[in-house]
This record gives C-alpha cells, structure tokens and sequence, in this order.
C-alpha cells in the first residue's frame, strides 16, 4: 500500500538516523522558545464582545459620554449591618464614617450620600455638608428621628433604594442601608476592570477600609469595584499556589506508576514541555495573545501527550517481552501507532478548526492554536519520543543505565487485564441491545442537557462565598487568602431590592431637537416590564429628561421656562426643546446632562433601575422591550445585556462547531479507515462513543449547575478531541488485531493492551488536570471539573460503547445473519477464526 512506503521511511529515519532527529527536534525547540517572549496577554470580558451591536453601542455610549481628557467618578459603598441602622447612633456612625473618608486627602471624595443624609436633611433642609447632617442628628431626640424617617420615605425616592426590604415604616427601622461615597478619577477608568485588571479604586477603597472602621467599629463594610479586582488578582494567585503543585504531583505519582521506570519517565515529561513551548513559542510568533480560553490549552496537550506517551512506551514493551529486538520492536510499534496517532491528530485538528464558524475571534483563536498544538504534540510523541527511546536503549545495551520495569499494562493475566474485559463481556452477551440501551441513554442525556445555563457575568470569575475547609488549613504559603466579594454581592442581592450595579441602558439615537424626543424617553417607562424597579407605577430610571425635572426643582427660573414649553403639563418639554438645552447646559447641572445628552444633540442614555434579584435573560428581554417602545433607534445595552448577547453567541458558536466537528470527524474517520484498513464503516463505529461523550458531558454541565462561560465554552471541542483519542486507539487496534485473530481475542488483546494505555492517561490525565476543581478562581474549577468528566467518559465509552459496536461491525463484516443471537435470544455466536479482510478487500 502506498501510505505503507511512507511509513517505512520515518521508521527507517526513527531507528537509523536517531540522533539526527533528536537534534532536529532540539534546535525547532530553540525556536520556538524564541517566540515566548513575544507572548501579549488579552483579558477580561470585552474581547468576547467585539462586533456585538450590544457592545458596539456600550463603546458609543462610553466615548460620548466620558471625555477621554476629562475626570470621571468611581463610587464606593459603605454597607452598613445592625439591629437598626436607622437609630440614631448608627444613622451617627454613617455619617462620621463617610466624615472620615472625606477628610482624607487621598480619597479625592467629590460628594456622598446616605439613608443618614437623607433623613438629616428632612430635619434640617439646609443640612449640605456631612458636619451639618451630624450635628442635625446629633440634636434631634429619638422620637423626632423616627418621624422624619418616615418623611423621608414619603419624600425621597432614592430611600427605598439604600435601605434593605425589612424596612418597617411603622418603627423607623431597618437591618441594613447603603452609603455611598463618590471619587474623582481619571475618566473611563471608574469601574476598573473587576476582572483582573488594575483599578484606580482599588487603594483608595483599600484606605477607606482603615478610616471606616476606626469610625463604625466594624458595623460597615467597605465595598466597591477596586475591592472587586483586588480580590480577583489575589485568587488567581492562590489558585495556582493550590493547583500547580498538586497538579505536578498527581501527574508525577500516576506517570511513575504507568512508566515504572525512572528513564521513560523523565522522557515522558521532556516531551511534554517540549509540546507546551512549541505551542506557546507559535503563538508568540503568530502574535497571538493569551486569552482566558487559551488556558484550556496545556491541559489539553498534558491530555493528548499524556494519551501518547503512555501508549508509545506501553505498546514498544508489549513487543520487548516476546524477546524481540529494539529495532524491531520500534518498528512494530510506530507501523501501528503512527496511523493511531494521524488519525487522532487529523480528527481532533478538525474539531478544534470547527471553531473558526464560531462569530467570536477568541474562540476562533483557540481553534487555531489547539490545532496547531495537537499537531505539535503528534510530531513530538509520534516522532521524537520513539527516537529518543531507541537511543536510550542503545544506549542501555552499551552502559548500565538502571532499568526497572518493561512490563506493559494490563498484560493477558493481571488482574487489571480481567477489569479490562468488562465491555468485552457485556457486550459478546448481547451486542446489540447493549449498543441500543448505551446510544438511547446518551440520547436521553442530550435532551436533558438542553437546559444547560447560559449567563455569562463577572461572578463567574470571583472566588466562592465559602471557601472549603481543608484549603484553610493548608500551611502557608498555600493558605488562601479571606474573601468577600461574593459574600457581599450575595448580601446585597438577598437584602436590597436594588443595588449600585442594579442597572441596565438604552443608547437613544436620533434628532433630540425635535419636540417628541424627551416625551419618547419619558413614556418609555410607563407600565415598566417585571424586572425593571418601579415607583408610582413608572420605571426608576436617570436621563436628560430627569436632569432637567431635577435642575427644574432647584431653579425657579429654569423651572418656568420648562413650563412654558410643557403642553400637556406632565413636566416633561416638548417644544422649543433647543433652548432648554442651550440654558441646562450652561447651567450648575450642565456637567450632568453631559452624561445624558450629546453635544451635538444627537444621542441620549437612558439608565434603568432594575431589581437585584432579577435574572440575566429577564433584564435582557424587557431592556429590548423598552427600547423597541422608541422611534428613534434605540439599542438595549449595558453590561447585562452585553453579557447576555455574548453567552447566547457562545453557546451558538459551541453547538454549531459541535455539528461540524462530528460530521466533519466522521468523514474524515471513514475516508482514513477506507485507506487504510479497506473498510470506511469502521469511521462511524470510531464516531458512537464520541457521541455518547459529548452529551453525557452536556448533561453533566447542566445537573452540576456549570454554565457555558468564557473558559467552559471549550470543553465540547476538547471532548470531541479527547473522545476520538481513546476511541481510535481502541478501534485502529481491533482492526489491527482482527487480520490475525479470531473475533473475542482481538478483542482481548486490544483491550488489554491498548485498554491498559488508555486507563494509565486516564488516570494520569484525570488527577492532573482535575486538581484544578481545587481552584478558588470557579471558572478554572469548573473547567478541571469538566475536563475530568470529559476524559473519563470517553475512557468509559471506548471499553463499554466501542466492543459491542465492534462486534456488530464485524457480524455486518462477515454477514453473520444468526442476528437472534446478538439479541442475546438465540443460539450463542461461536467465536470464529476467520478473519474479516481489514486492510484487504474494501466494503462496498
């Protein structure tokens, strides 16, 4: 056969010219590794976002309405916790917190604001300044406190807002409020990045901390999105203090046991580090930069490498202990596993290619570079690692280099070799019913799967409420550190019917001049939809529109002019509306309508309350709802909504290169099976237990509670990749084994042999890269969590699905038409010991 000439050739370049391969892969490491330093990073959320019509109209709204040369604000909560925090010594303790924090040079404190200051100046109207709102407290008695409490509900609207859902209105009384402190910090930087960038809030809302306690006594909690980042730099890094370590471990300690031999071992790992410097060493020439999805690459070459190692070694030594020769029986293994590991290369390359339909450059770019790795990794291990173990050996011949065990896993009378056989068994009882009771289950759990959760938000890469209690007690410097991000975002979620990040946006864009423009942001938010905060039956909303009935209040002046211009009396403009802008915006509140309404008058946002509770898609929905109540154009937007728009692509992108990768895998399987065994119906038994994978890894995403995230929406692909790994191994070998035997034993020697590899990469795979369920950074865990699942289906699938299907496919083969008895009803099918004509006669 004509691929059979190029096989000859590595062989020949692997057993004779050695050395010269070794170099060869030597100097393209030096290579690569030129190209790490020229590794750039690309994080946070945005970059999934890019080209969305959500995110595009995020971008306007931030460019026209944060100056780049200008300050901006970045505010910090003070949450407030006590038996009542509307008494008159907690309302105190409010205030002199915020005092303090004002007073600091530091904290560059542009205004603030409090359920305390509000009631301070429902007794003393003249009460501006926080000096004034204590000494307002401070004189008035406990009675007379509790009656403005209550006139401050009726008064101000923002009162409900900072004051938790127990308020009683009877007893002045509440569990928890919110103060608020506003900052001054360079423009567009005011939120920080809360995902592991660095925010200018971060030190000013860590000296507040200092200044509120020494002031409330730990009754307040300082909160805020540079306490948010801070967190998150901090557990990555205790992450990986946790998971690297132990991660090496496992993978050492099951390498150790599958290798048994101190030589092969380090090989094993040299060859691994050679595939992740190759890879990385690409992406830094290609320019590529390193995003979150790209974490899930090593993992996945440790997988592969792991996967290929393993049977190299494992498959070289099944022919060292029928006493044949090095040469020899390098020859053996690498005519058998170089087909093997082509055809999982071929296979898993298209899956990860199947990303490049995906809409997003992200997951396009993991495609490319898990592509490219995979091949690296069939180079390394199909190639370098079988010359590099005939030299070792050479060497051995000459030299007395220890050597401790070349026994193969699961040889024919180890007790493993018996667990082995289990698919085996079940599946030559009765093949056929144990295929259709297999492939209905997995049809059963992709139906189930169809649930699975979809948000995509920042919580996803904060660290838990709680954090396990045996990773407390590990010694420093492992020890993680104290968290309270999600404790608190959880706490304001279940106290306060909104919150500070509460909010959602509608980009208006049209003629703001003409008279309708300010009644359509206006009536927009009658009959407001159910996630949408309301008072007096109206959406809770900030725009130009209440800029101006704000300004209208304090101006007697600017207050007549907008009544002149108000035709149907409802406080809302709606002729000459030119002219009350050109006054707004020379007026006090001119730098507010800036963040409202363009200069040019040619776009608005429009901010929506909404309640803290409300889920992702629900926002999402009624955002679109309200703006499609606009004629002009009107586009939903916000962080929300962004993150909705990109969880509904991730999850597109994820089913459809799922469609692609299998059917494109399975064309590919049946045309390399047609070359190369003569037979392409073995590519669509190859495809059954990838199948039974993918969706028993769906349904476990979904009963798990795992959503589709920046990181986890990778883990389709690589089960594709994993699953056609262990189950090519599996099937290449029956056929293999098929041309020289009898049925049931080529069965038990493919699962003994190539079974006894699978199970050691299994093992060794699983608790390397499942020690990452250990991470306190949950997106990282869920990935380990998922990665372990994924490979140990697809162990389970190759040894449970893979031999009854084989069976059939040999049955169909030999048209064996004693059907009853693959039903397991009639007469047992005797083994036979004529062979099918693999790699001879194709089927037609």
């Amino acid at each position: 056969m004509e691929y059979q000439r190029y096989i000859d050739w590595i062989d020949d370049k692997i057993i004779y010219d050695s050395r010269r391969v070794i170099l060869a892969f030597l100097v393209l490491t030096l290579v690569f590794g030129a190209g790490l330093s020229n590794i750039s990073t690309s994080a946070g959320t945005s970059q999934f976002a890019t080209g969305l019509e959500e995110e595009q109209a995020l971008e306007d709204i931030n460019r026209e309405f944060s100056p780049t040369f200008e300050t901006d604000t970045g505010s910090t909560q003070l949450i407030q916790k006590e038996n009542n925090v509307l008494s008159k010594p907690a309302m105190l303790r409010m205030l002199e917190a915020q005092k303090r924090v004002q007073d600091h040079p530091d904290m560059r404190v542009t205004s603030t604001s409090s359920a305390a200051a509000i009631v301070a100046q429902t007794l003393d109207p003249s009460a501006t300044t926080l000096d004034q709102q204590i000494d307002a407290i401070e004189r008035a008695p406990a009675s007379e406190i509790d009656r403005a409490v209550r006139r401050a509900d009726e008064s101000s609207p923002q009162f409900r807002s900072i004051v938790s859902q127990d308020f009683n209105r009877g007893d002045a009384s509440a569990s928890a409020s919110i103060g608020v402190i506003s900052h001054e910090v360079p423009a567009g930087l005011s939120s920080g990045s809360g995902q592991g960038g660095s925010s200018p809030l971060t030190a000013i809302q860590k000296q507040a901390e200092f200044q509120v306690d020494s002031a409330a006594g730990g009754s307040i909690t300082v909160f805020g999105s540079g306490i948010v980042a801070d967190e998150f730099g901090s557990v990555i890094t205790d992450s990986l203090l946790i998971v690297v370590p132990a991660a090496v471990i496992f993978i050492f300690l099951f390498l150790s046991i599958a290798y048994r031999d101190p030589v092969d071992l380090a090989l094993g790992l040299f060859a691994l580090l050679l595939a992740i410097v190759w890879t990385f060493g690409f992406t830094g020439i290609a320019n590529i930069p390193f995003s979150q999805l790209l974490i899930a690459v090593p993992p996945l070459l440790l997988a592969v490498g792991i996967d290929f190692g393993i049977h190299a070694i494992n498959r070289y030594r099944e022919e060292l202990v029928l006493d044949r020769g090095v040469d020899e029986s390098m020859r053996t293994t690498t005519d058998q596993l170089l087909v093997a590991f082509f055809i999982v290369t071929g296979t898993t390359v298209i899956g990860f290619l199947a990303n490049f339909t995906s809409a997003l450059q992200p997951i396009r770019e993991f495609g490319v570079v898990a592509g490219v790795g995979i091949v690296f990794t069939f180079l390394i291990f199909g190639i370098f690692l079988p010359a590099a173990k005939v030299e070792i050996d050479r060497l051995r011949e000459r030299y007395p280099i220890p050597t401790l065990s070349e026994t193969p896993l699961g040889s024919e009378d180890s007790a493993l070799g018996s667990v082995l056989r289990v698919g085996v068994t079940i599946g030559d009882a009765a093949p056929a019913l144990v295929l259709v009771v297999l492939l209905v289950g997995s049809a059963g759990a992709g139906v189930y799967a169809q649930d699975i959760d979809t948000t995509f938000s920042q919580e996803d890469f904060l660290p838990p409420e709680d954090t396990p209690a045996f990773l407390e007690e590990l010694p420093e410097p492992f020890a993680p550190g104290e968290y309270t991000v999600s404790a608190q975002l959880n706490y304001l979620e279940d106290k306060f019917a909104t919150t500070q990040s509460s909010e959602t946006t509608v980009y208006v864009e049209g003629p703001m001049q003409r008279d309708t423009a300010l009644e359509e942001i206006y009536r927009a938010g009658d009959d407001p939809p159910s996630s949408f905060a309301e008072s007096d039956g109206r959406a809770e909303s900030t725009s130009i529109v209440t800029v101006i009935q704000s300004y209208a209040q304090q101006d007697p002046e600017f207050r007549r002019l907008v009544d002149r211009n108000d035709q149907n009396d409802n406080g809302v403009p709606d002729q000459n509306l030119e002219l009350i802008y050109d006054e707004l915006f020379a007026s006090p509140a001119g730098d507010r309508a800036e963040n409202y309404l363009t200069e040019e008058r040619r776009s608005a946002r429009v901010v929506y309350t909404v309640e803290a509770d409300a889920e992702q898609s629900e926002i999402t929905e009624d955002t679109r709802t309200v703006a499609d109540r606009f004629r002009m154009t009107a586009t939903a937007t916000g962080n929300t909504v962004v993150f909705k728009a990109v969880s509904d692509l991730i999850l597109e992108s994820a089913i459809t290169s799922l469609a692609v990768a299998l059917i494109g895998s399975a064309i590919f399987l049946m045309l390399i099976y047609r070359v190369f065994e003569g037979y392409a119906t073995l590519g669509i038994v190859n495809v059954l237990p990838v199948a039974v994978t993918v969706t028993m890894v769906a349904a476990s995403m979904r009963f798990l509670a795992i959503p589709f995230n920046a990181i986890t929406a990778t883990i389709l692909a690589i089960t594709i990749g994993l699953g056609v790994d262990y189950s090519v191994h599996v099937t290449h070998r029956f056929a293999d084994e098929r041309a020289e035997h009898d049925l049931r034993t080529a069965l038990d020697r493919t699962v003994r042999g190539t079974g006894g590899a699978l199970l050691g990469s299994m093992l060794t795979t699983v608790s390397g890269i499942g020690v990452l369920a250990l991470a306190l950074f949950p997106a990282l865990g869920q990935f380990g969590v998922l990665t372990g699942l994924s490979i140990t289906f697809a162990f389970l699938a190759s040894l449970l699905v893979l031999p009854p299907a084989l069976v059939l496919w040999d049955a169909l083969i030999n048209e064996d038409r004693r059907l009853l008895s693959l039903f397991g009803i009639g007469p047992k099918q005797k083994p036979t010991t004529q062979a099918p004509t693999v790699g001879g006669e194709p089927d037609e």
